[in-house]
């Protein structure tokens, strides 16, 4: 099985490199392709994988392609790829709002995955959904978890609008959580801490609690009421955000991404012939 990584930019590089580092691929099966030649030049230094600057110099020799762009460089990616394409390979795209139905037309090309991965890939902890064209087999979307997998966890949806939906939680989600953060770490400066002692209070506090919920079945609210007790500062805390609204905020911010990864899927996708 040989894999190609089509952009070198920071998500296809976290593939690329969480693939090199596996144990699913050798070196040779292992590809990678941008048309920056900066790019090309730093990357064969380090001899993780192949790399190429011409889609007609690996695309005919890759079973399973990523698909790192963006969406606005697309188009003339997209003819190439209807050039230089082969018979059943399979397509993985990590492009925001473009459509499984886009890229069959668009590349003239029946087996495509939907993926929308998050920053935590890049150091291994990532979450990605995805879902997949009806021409990938059970056995063909078990082989591309694995892969996805290089970077994190996944989870196989039913349908491309809850891949939009996903955006709205996973996807976007680690910046809900960094917003959090930085709050918390203002909160502690105004306090008087230096930001160097707030900066390692908040990030061992949000590492803990998340070992935490990991370590059992326990939801949020269990886990909250073993924190606060009647009268005491967590409950103050607690009651001053429900005061406040803050948990209903929150819901209408990861709708609010949700929305837009519609309305972005309305403004990517467009009739091909």
């Amino acid at each position: 099985m040989k894999v190609l990584v089509i952009g070198a930019g920071n998500m296809g590089l976290t593939y690329a490199q969480g693939m090199a580092q596996s144990d699913l691929l050798k070196k040779k099966d292992l590809m990678i392709l941008d048309s920056v030649r900066e790019k090309t030049d730093a990357l064969r230094k380090n001899d993780e994988f192949d790399v190429y600057e011409k889609i007609e110099d690996c695309l005919p020799y890759a079973d399973i392609v990523f698909i790192a762009v963006k969406p606005y460089n697309s188009d003339a990616l997209f003819e190439a790829i209807r050039a230089h394409k082969k018979p059943g390979q399979i397509f993985i795209s990590i492009m925001a709002g473009v459509t499984i139905k886009t890229m069959q037309e668009a590349m003239d090309i029946k087996k495509v995955v939907r993926a929308m991965p998050n920053l935590a890939a890049k150091v291994g902890h990532g979450f990605t959904s995805f879902t997949a064209s009806k021409q990938v087999s059970r056995l063909e979307l078990l082989t591309v978890e694995s892969l996805i997998d290089t970077t994190g966890r996944s989870i196989l949806l039913a349908t491309e609008m809850e891949i939009d939906k996903s955006t709205g939680i996973s996807g976007s989600g680690p910046a809900y959580i960094f917003y959090f953060m930085q709050s918390m770490m203002e909160a502690a400066m105004k306090m008087g801490f230096s930001q160097k002692d707030a900066r390692l209070m908040v990030a061992q506090t949000f590492q803990g609690a998340v070992e935490l919920f990991n370590s059992s079945d326990l939801d949020p609210t269990a886990w909250m009421d073993r924190v606060a007790s009647k009268g005491g500062t967590t409950r103050a805390a607690l009651d001053s955000m429900e005061e406040n609204n803050v948990k209903e905020l929150i819901k209408d911010a990861a709708h609010a991404a949700f929305e837009r990864a519609v309305q972005l899927g309305k403004e990517n996708n467009k009739e091909y012939v």
